[in-house]
């Protein structure tokens, strides 16, 4: 149907005019069974909202949407203060969707590739399912996501950014042998909010693989996990501590993480690193000044990659086909390990 409008939206989906309209525009509100009732409608009837024509008005300066999680770390900032960097100067101005639940993520993949009240997408470490990544294609909407090797799979339609928490792992525990290291202790998270896919610790399960392969065991009650942050972080570092033979090194999942555990450590009256090391992960602005060992996985590097992907499918320069990049891991060697 070449002009359908909200009221065959309605009528297909056998909702409210009004229920469509929350759907596009506060999709958080709307039951997921219903959600899904009206998006198979929409996209049935090949529907575009009336908005499609003020945003066509508005062409002097493009927009760039930003997908971001409110679930915000330190390494969520530098990603985005990344992004932010790399267009300043631009023809674009960056529009950020705070992200907090399932039914935000999917109802702004599912509304703006339709309205087209941005011109490119940039996704941040959220999964995009196969549905998603097919309206996107079909309203030609480019987008390029940044995501972690647990996720990478997900969404190869389009073009991804990938940072292998694998190789974290690896680094992490090749170095801490390296320095003499046998005993050693992790600290980690429980999990992450839902609207951000499966959990799966991949630096956690390549430290201690790589740990086995060189004979060193990561025993069950040396991996302490809890919520993110610095005082949980903290709180667990005493546990380890507080063992009858406590770890000589610490990798933390995070450099917040490793920050609380530095805390803990001097807390107990050690001294870092000659008592205990502690090693981040992520390479925060702060890590730098604080003098965390830690693994930089580049994160304004890659926001500015993003940007710099992005353009260029706006710019058609690059060719459609879908581009999958990993940015290596560099280990820092610093002051704490």
């Amino acid at each position: 149907m070449g002009n359908a409008t909200i009221y065959d939206v309605s009528e297909l989906a056998q909702v409210s005019i009004a229920t469509v309209s929350r759907v596009l525009n506060s999709p958080d509100q709307v039951s997921e069974e219903t959600r899904s009732r009206v998006i198979a409608a929409i996209d049935e009837l090949g529907f575009v909202p009336k908005f499609e024509a003020l945003t066509r008005a508005r062409k002097a300066i493009g927009r760039i949407g930003i997908l971001t999680p409110s679930f915000t770390s330190d390494s969520f900032v530098d990603r985005l203060r990344g992004l932010i960097t790399a267009l300043s100067g631009m023809a674009y101005e960056p529009v950020i969707y705070d992200i907090n639940s399932a039914a935000q993520r999917d109802g702004y993949l599912t509304n703006l590739p339709m309205s087209r009240q941005v011109d490119g997408l940039i996704a941040i470490d959220l999964p995009i399912d196969e549905t998603a990544v097919d309206r996107l294609l079909k309203y030609k909407l480019p987008t390029v996501q940044i995501v972690p090797s647990s996720q990478s799979s997900i969404s190869r339609n389009i073009t991804t950014i990938i940072h292998d928490d694998k190789e974290g792992g690896h680094i992490a525990a090749e170095y801490l042998l390296a320095k003499g290291h046998s005993r050693l202790g992790y600290v980690g998270d429980t999990g992450q909010p839902e609207y951000l896919g499966t959990f799966q610790d991949q630096k956690l399960d390549t430290f201690r693989q790589t740990l086995a392969i060189n004979g060193v065991a990561l025993p069950d009650d040396y991996v302490r996990l809890g919520l993110f942050g610095m005082e949980s972080a903290r709180q667990l570092t005493h546990q380890l501590l507080n063992m009858p033979s406590p770890p000589t090194a610490i990798f933390a999942s995070s450099d917040t993480q490793a920050i609380g555990a530095i805390r803990a450590v001097r807390e107990s009256g050690l001294t870092i690193p000659a008592d205990v090391a502690v090693m981040g992960f992520d390479d925060i602005e702060v890590a730098a000044y604080i003098g965390l060992t830690t693994i930089c996985q580049q994160l304004k590097e890659s926001g500015q990659l993003a940007v710099k992907l992005l353009l260029e499918l706006l710019e058609q320069r690059q060719d459609q086909a879908a581009q999958s990049i990993t940015l290596p891991f560099a280990l820092m060697e610093r002051d704490t390990a």
